[in-house]
């Protein structure tokens, strides 16, 4: 993938939309959860970001190694691990952690794998998973496309897409090719995990602090009840164990 692109997403500045059904505020209260950031587990190898094919491939013997005792399959292990690589190279100052990428790949789709989607090799999801419509009923909110008509179009409420569940226009903002495939794929691990990993790192700056750890996940999904089921199921694999 390209560095230059990836850096890109970090220089989005202005109103951006949320993951899933979360709040439109970005002001981050008091309380913050015990036990964050969680801790980062195994290290994982040294990894090239200029290499031909999917990346992520090199950590094939460390995610195997790990991947049973994780019940993670091994390529969606793979993509969190280059994911925090990458933007350790790219960005050091961020922290994020492969850990809070499985917590977040775990709650959101099973590590793509919900209503018995299957994940291939190249990191796609088949069948594509898809999310509610958040149109305001059932206790959702609204969120709508702004490139499919706007506020006043009606019929253009949104469903949160693929293995980490991206909202449209989040995606355009901050989707990038993981895997050296020529497609920024929603639908695919590779691509949505490094994704992820960019829209945390800007929107926390540093994820190895608790205030940092919590804006990020709060942007992801304003509910700490989000961000407690990310952290169990973070520091659950940082034991080398899930929940």
């Amino acid at each position: 993938m390209s560095p230059v692109r990836w850096l890109r997403a970090f220089a989005v500045v202005g109103a951006t939309a949320l993951l899933l059904a979360s709040s439109c505020s970005w002001q981050l209260g008091p309380y913050i959860l015990k036990g964050v950031p969680p801790p980062p587990g195994a290290a994982v190898p040294p990894v090239g970001t200029h290499v031909k094919g999917r990346p992520a491939d090199q950590l094939r013997q460390w995610a195997i190694a790990h991947a049973p005792a994780l019940k993670i399959p091994v390529t969606a292990l793979e993509a969190y691990g280059y994911a925090a690589r990458v933007a350790e190279v790219e960005n050091p100052s961020c922290h994020v952690a492969w850990t809070t990428l499985a917590g977040i790949g775990e709650v959101e789709s099973h590590h793509g794998t919900y209503h018995h989607a299957v994940l291939s090799a190249n990191g796609d999801v088949r069948p594509p998973i898809r999310g509610v419509v958040l149109d305001g009923s059932n206790g959702t909110l609204r969120i709508v496309d702004s490139e499919a008509g706007g506020m006043d179009a009606g019929f253009n409420a949104v469903r949160a897409m693929g293995p980490m569940q991206f909202i449209p226009e989040t995606w355009r903002e901050y989707g990038v090719d993981a895997n050296n495939d020529g497609v920024v794929s929603v639908d695919n691990i590779d691509d949505a995990a490094l994704s992820a990993a960019g829209y945390l790192c800007w929107r926390g700056k540093d994820l190895a602090t608790p205030r940092g750890w919590m804006e990020a996940l709060r942007a992801y999904n304003y509910s700490d009840v989000y961000a407690r089921a990310v952290r169990d199921w973070a520091t659950a694999y940082a034991a080398g164990r899930p929940l």
